[in-house]
């Protein structure tokens, strides 16, 4: 008897899991911020937008920077049903010391993709990956940046990744962590690993 009533709570579990319930929304939208030198930025991003698609909610996605570049999560994403995405940028990693105007046209259609994604009113939960990298290095203006945090509806969770977040950004926030590498395999030798880091 205690088998089968493991077996039905795990067929109960199993299908509520299954079907996202749609919760209707009564705290107010944050801005959350992932930055620093440590590893884990753009993957707590993705946590809060798994966590909220299984809550029923719609989430948007604008990728900086990471144009071409077959990032594994991209693939993964496109199966997410209530999750859409949009990326620009080239296969190129950019030179902060040697900016291309392509690649600052690139950034600056991505900040026009995030200000239409965040005042459309379709969206629960907005992240702009790697905007702080995009800002810190000129791409686009930190203060039009910081002018779409302002605007943002109160609703929306909006959540800014990147290293270099600029102080008045941190300011804008309501939540910032900043990652600090303790230890990182690449001063080993060991370069990030399909699958596993991108």
């Amino acid at each position: 008897m205690l088998s089968l009533s493991v077996e039905m709570n795990a067929a109960s579990v199993n299908e509520a899991v299954s079907a996202p319930v749609s919760v209707p929304r009564s705290a107010p939208g944050l801005v959350e911020l992932f930055t620093g030198n440590g590893k884990g930025k753009t993957t707590a991003a993705l946590g809060i937008a798994l966590r909220a698609l299984g809550h029923g909610l719609k989430v948007h996605i604008i990728f900086f920077m990471k144009g071409e570049f077959p990032y594994g999560e991209q693939t993964s994403l496109t199966c997410l049903p209530g999750l859409s995405f949009e990326r620009f940028g080239s296969l190129e990693f950019v030179d902060p010391l040697h900016v291309k105007e392509e690649e600052k046209a690139q950034a600056r259609q991505a900040l026009e993709a995030s200000r239409r994604a965040v005042c459309s009113g379709q969206y629960d939960v907005v992240v702009l990956d790697e905007v702080l990298v995009a800002s810190a290095w000129g791409l686009v203006a930190v203060e039009e940046v910081a002018q779409l945090v302002r605007e943002k509806p109160e609703k929306l969770d909006l959540v800014l990744t990147g290293r270099y977040a600029d102080t008045r950004l941190v300011e804008l926030a309501d939540l910032v962590t900043e990652m600090k590498e303790v230890k990182h395999p690449y001063r080993k030798g060991i370069l990030s690993r399909q699958g596993i880091d991108y």
